[in-house]
């Protein structure tokens, strides 16, 4: 058992400290991760300047929910698993007896259990999650890739509610990482992506990852007539990856008649969207809003992922010491527009 291990705790608002502190000793069915890589996020930075998340986190905590790695502890009961087994843990697990549950919608279950503390040296996987929701890697997988699991389930778990066909036009609203990654399964399912986002780096990622359109919105106050000037409108599927009113109000100007949205980005606690109900009922638009993961998403993302068709070099681009996390979260607040971070937290 470790005595002690170094960890990043949220206090509050915008207060991250690094600390030395006692590492919890294993409840039955538990497993502690040694933690080889851990990747910042955009549900991170929305925590660390609100300095809570209702659902996920209440200060003080650790912190981080995208990791992969190591077993290094087998808490009494477990079966399966052993020291030095390479994994990767979803930062959730549904309870599996709930209504949503029995009707295989897990990611809306009504005990939802979360996981947080990836940015540490190490993390104890409580024992629901290590039944439903940690899964073995193949000997090949770098843990780096292995770490965008969460992230892309989420993205998995959106595009399969879309239905999507090969050939069919795409737009994605934002160019921050999940849009990034709607870019690279609509590309997978030989799909006509445009992007429509901000950041010279951001777009040609996009790019890269098979768009055959960007269009760059800084600084222009109608998103849906940008795009339209640039390449029209008419989309099979427009998915916002932004998570504002506004964008999810162009996102249905934007679609054709018969055409589906996923307002997938979500919005600040407390805010409206106004929507045409002409257009909407006239022209019989289906609107979706994607939520979370559920356990066959996460087994699916990471199947994308061992196949090559997500990998990190594409998302992480830039790296930083766990020492230095809350510099660069003061950093990422204050515009650091840097797709993802990779967080080394044992040096």
């Amino acid at each position: 058992m470790l005595a002690e291990m170094k960890a990043a705790v949220l206090h509050g608002k915008e207060d991250l400290r690094v600390v030395e502190m006692p590492a919890p000793a294993l409840k039955p069915g538990e497993v502690r991760v040694a933690i080889e890589a851990a990747l910042t996020c955009g549900t991170d930075l929305k925590v660390f300047r609100r300095g809570y998340h209702a659902k996920m986190i209440t200060p003080p905590a650790v912190f981080g929910h995208e990791l992969a790695g190591l077993i290094c502890e087998v808490g009494p009961g477990v079966q399966g698993w052993q020291v030095g087994d390479r994994v990767v843990a979803a930062n959730s697990a549904p309870c599996g007896i709930c209504r949503y549950c029995r009707e295989g919608r897990e990611n809306l279950c009504d005990d939802l259990l979360f996981l947080n503390g990836a940015f540490a040296e190490s993390v104890v996987i409580p024992a629901r999650m290590v039944e439903k929701n940690l899964l073995r890697l193949k000997p090949g997988t770098a843990f780096a890739d292995a770490a965008l699991t969460e992230p892309l389930a989420c993205v998995a778990q959106g595009w399969e509610e879309m239905n999507p066909h090969a050939g069919q036009r795409l737009l994605v609203i934002g160019c921050g990482p999940i849009g990034l990654m709607f870019v690279a399964l609509a590309r997978h399912a030989q799909c006509l992506v445009t992007v429509a986002g901000r950041g010279r780096e951001r777009l040609e990622a996009a790019l890269k990852l098979g768009a055959s359109q960007v269009v760059d919105i800084a600084g222009r106050s109608d998103l849906a007539e940008a795009v339209k000037s640039a390449c029209g409108d008419g989309f099979d599927m427009v998915i916002e990856a932004v998570g504002k009113p506004k964008t999810w109000e162009s996102a249905v100007r934007l679609v054709r008649k018969g055409g589906k949205v996923n307002l997938f980005g979500g919005c600040p606690s407390g805010t409206t969207v106004t929507m045409d109900t002409k257009l909407l009922h006239y022209s019989s638009i289906t609107l979706l809003s994607s939520f979370h993961h559920t356990p066959r998403a996460i087994r699916r993302a990471l199947e994308l992922i061992e196949t090559g068709v997500v990998q990190a070099r594409d998302f992480v681009t830039g790296r930083c010491a766990l020492s230095e996390l809350p510099e660069l979260f003061r950093s990422m607040s204050a515009g650091n527009r840097a797709v993802k971070t990779l967080v080394q937290t044992r040096l």
